[in-house]
């Protein structure tokens, strides 16, 4: 089954709207989904279109060093207990993903633009945490992570994304060639693709291209992306 995943950008406890990863610049999400950008009535109006299974949440403050969204990341977590939530939370260290892990606030994105080095991905490898641990392999325009980590499939756990920063919101289309690249090094992980999904053909076209699923927000928003092809997809 191809799983597409919402995707929800949280800075100083509300919603914002990504754009090509300029952080600094995402302004408030204004959806017809929803009333404001509160994660809470967000996510509501995301489960009212479709029945997702999981959400994508980026704590943008955790990221950048500058706090973090927890609270509401709290607050999502009990009004939908029944949902899944993988949280980039800028995660560094092993002990940091234990902790987040053991919060049970929801699975810990490894985001490769935060990771010290190699030695997070070697010391959870053995550990029961690793179950819970998705990387995600962060590109601009060129990798940005660790050195190694791309000849290291051997480090990745099973789910792995492929987050293309410049195309986020940009309607580009998805990049074809880097999810095929990174799928030819991992064939048996389940691979996601970010950035720039555009419509229901692009999350056809990677379904049959053997993508596990891919993260969407503003295809979601803007309705390019409706309910019943929602619903198709997930037969």
């Amino acid at each position: 089954m191809f799983h597409v995943v919402p995707v929800i950008d949280l800075r100083d406890g509300g919603v914002v709207h990504a754009r090509r990863g300029d952080r600094g610049r995402y302004p408030p999400l204004r959806s017809p989904l929803c009333a404001g950008n509160d994660p809470v009535a967000v996510v509501g109006g995301l489960l009212r279109l479709h029945p997702f299974r999981v959400v994508y949440a980026a704590d943008l403050d955790a990221i950048q060093g500058n706090g973090d969204n927890r609270p509401a990341l709290a607050r999502l977590k009990t009004a939908f207990p029944d949902v899944g939530f993988w949280v980039d939370a800028g995660l560094r260290t092993a002990d940091a993903v234990r902790g987040f892990v053991a919060s049970g606030l929801g699975d810990a994105v490894l985001g490769s633009e935060s990771l010290d080095g190699l030695a997070p991905l070697v010391a959870l490898k053995a550990d029961p945490a690793w179950a819970r641990v998705i990387l995600s392999l962060d590109f601009r325009d060129r990798f940005v992570g660790p050195p190694g980590l791309l000849d290291r499939p051997d480090l990745w756990p099973q789910r792995i994304i492929a987050m293309t920063l410049a195309r986020v919101g940009s309607g580009e289309g998805p990049d074809w060639s880097r999810l095929a690249e990174i799928g030819r090094a991992k064939p048996q992980a389940s691979l996601f693709a970010a950035g720039g999904v555009r419509d229901g053909n692009d999350l056809r076209d990677l379904a049959a291209r053997g993508s596990a699923g891919a993260l969407v927000a503003t295809a979601l928003h803007d309705g390019r992306i409706g309910g019943a092809e929602l619903d198709a997809l997930s037969r």
